[in-house]
């Protein structure tokens, strides 16, 4: 949620609880947000501690604050979407802190080899909260809700959407770079007869997409994408929730790898989220909780990468769908949290609570955050490209 990173920071030092206090009352009002109001989207809080917490720490603090329950909210999610649309960050300088880690993440390659499992590790939570969480389909990125009715069926549309853009015929070679749990790679196999390598770093997703596809034409590899060169070619190739991993300085290395691995007029479907301005980092809140180093394409650096490599052949933004996402995943969530099997602690509960809430809610506000489907081709697609919807 990129627009919320400079969200109620400044550079405060010496600040009482008094002045905070007011301070952080008028910037919240100027979102329709009223401290210890009665509206469900208002803010209840439960520590003075949260006014020069929030201050000073901007979008960090406000979620860090939730995790030492410093306050609460009945609609969280519709409380972030008011903070994003009244665009308090460009009335606010970012704090000392976050200026160093945008100066850091300009000058180095935060998603280099060496910090690659770092980054990702995330995945590796354990199976049996994704399993919950996510349902049936263990599908971790945004369902298609076009006519779907619950998350089971938005996920399986997705699915079938994905394949269908990329024309999958029996028999062809399919790359699934960032495979997850295997799900997807199963239903292209099953339902569309093509064979599938997937690749991924995350261990736990690897052994549980081994399983999965146990007995079909898969193959489920423990691989970087800097080693897709060892893998051969294919006809077509899919990427889902893996590109917001890759970082900008790596773009035109990660494109020209999949090209190489595609014939001319070969498909690449690459499912990202995405955002409206260029950056170098994240939400400093999911950037530290939830995905180190993440970073979210734009369509200019993501562009840039793409002159040369790759024909834009479809370009389909279907955001609006990764709110009901993100609240299905989070109705399961408190639903394992409130059984006997629930394994965690309440300060990794809130964590994880607000995680699913900030994120939806970035998507919500549709200024944000972005969910993209491109359907990319290797020296364009003779006679040109028919996408669906």
């Amino acid at each position: 949620m990129d627009h919320t990173q400079g969200v109620l920071s400044a550079r405060v030092k010496h600040v009482d609880f008094s002045q905070a206090e007011k301070i952080i009352r008028d910037m919240f009002g100027q979102a329709g947000i009223a401290l210890d109001g009665g509206a469900p989207h208002d803010i209840r809080v439960k520590d003075r501690r949260f006014y020069p917490r929030v201050l000073a720490g901007g979008s960090l603090g406000l979620g860090e604050a939730y995790i030492d329950d410093w306050w609460d909210c009945d609609a969280i999610a519709d409380m972030i979407v008011k903070l994003i649309r009244a665009e308090l960050h460009h009335k606010i300088r970012l704090s000392p802190r976050l200026v160093v880690e945008s100066v850091k993440a300009r000058v180095l390659n935060m998603q280099r080899p060496a910090n690659a499992y770092h980054n990702i590790a995330h995945y590796d939570l354990g199976n049996e909260l994704f399993e919950h969480m996510l349902g049936p389909t263990m599908a971790y990125s945004c369902g298609y809700w076009r006519d779907a009715t619950d998350l089971d069926s938005a996920q399986r549309a997705k699915f079938d959407l994905i394949c269908k853009k990329l024309m999958l015929q029996p028999g062809e070679r399919l790359l699934d770079i960032g495979c997850g749990f295997g799900t997807l790679a199963r239903h292209a196999a099953e339902h569309y007869g093509v064979r599938v390598v997937g690749i991924t770093i995350a261990r736990e997703q690897h052994a549980y997409a081994q399983k999965l596809c146990a007995g079909l034409p898969i193959e489920i590899r423990l691989l970087d994408y800097r080693e897709l060169p060892s893998l051969g070619t294919f006809d077509k190739i899919v990427s889902v929730g893996m590109f917001e991993h890759v970082g900008v300085k790596n773009y035109p290395r990660y494109l020209e790898l999949a090209a190489s691995a595609l014939p001319d007029g070969g498909l690449f479907l690459l499912h990202t989220i995405g955002t409206g301005v260029s950056r170098m980092t994240g939400d400093a809140y999911l950037n530290k909780y939830i995905f180190p180093n993440g970073v979210l394409p734009s369509p200019t650096n993501l562009g840039r990468a793409l002159e040369g490599v790759f024909v834009v052949e479809d370009w389909h933004n279907f955001g609006h769908d990764y709110f009901p996402t993100f609240m299905a995943w989070h109705a399961n969530f408190q639903r394992y949290v409130a059984s006997d099997k629930y394994p965690h602690d309440p300060r990794f509960t809130r964590m994880w609570s607000y995680f699913l809430q900030l994120f939806g809610a970035s998507f919500k506000s549709r200024i944000s955050c972005q969910l993209w489907q491109l359907v990319l081709s290797r020296r364009g697609v003779p006679g040109g490209y028919r996408s669906v919807r």
